[in-house]
């Protein structure tokens, strides 16, 4: 079977990993010197990198990480929720068929959003709202004295 480069090299790197997962010894890879091969090495060995820091972050912190604990209590794990508020937050207006938005409009649907989700949209609206729709209706209509002005381009 005939498979791409990307892919051996991704195999070799996890077979690697299958045989030695603790990387106590180095380990060396012997290519020909072709620049996409080496690319390619030096990008697999960064995400294997960025595996190996996560691994030793979880396993220096195993007496934190108690999840079967938390579950059976009852008791909501924080990645479960961010996740779900992010997907009701962002994911459920910004994430539409044929949406396409900037950051200043992204930004404004989701900061409103969230007020509506927290309640808090109401006070929002009686101590900002008036402020906000008076910039718009300047921008929109400009007061009558800017007709006077003349172009200089």
């Amino acid at each position: 079977m005939i498979r791409p480069l990307e892919q051996v090299v991704a195999d070799a790197f996890a077979q690697a990993e299958a045989r030695h997962p603790s990387h106590l010894r180095d380990w060396i890879v012997l290519v020909d010197g072709a620049r996409h091969q080496l690319d390619l090495i030096h990008a697999e060995s960064a995400r294997r990198e960025q595996v190996t820091i996560c691994h030793r972050y979880l396993t220096g912190h195993l007496d934190q990480l108690h999840y079967d604990t938390a579950l059976a209590a009852g008791w909501p794990i924080a990645t479960g929720a961010v996740g779900g508020a992010c997907r009701h937050l962002i994911a459920d207006r910004l994430d539409i068929t044929g949406a396409r938005w900037g950051p200043d409009g992204a930004e404004a649907v989701l900061q409103l959003r969230a007020l509506i989700a927290n309640s808090d949209f109401e006070g929002y609206r009686v101590f900002h709202w008036g402020f906000h729709a008076a910039c718009e209706h300047q921008r929109l209509c400009p007061s009558l004295d800017q007709q006077t002005y003349s172009l200089t381009a």
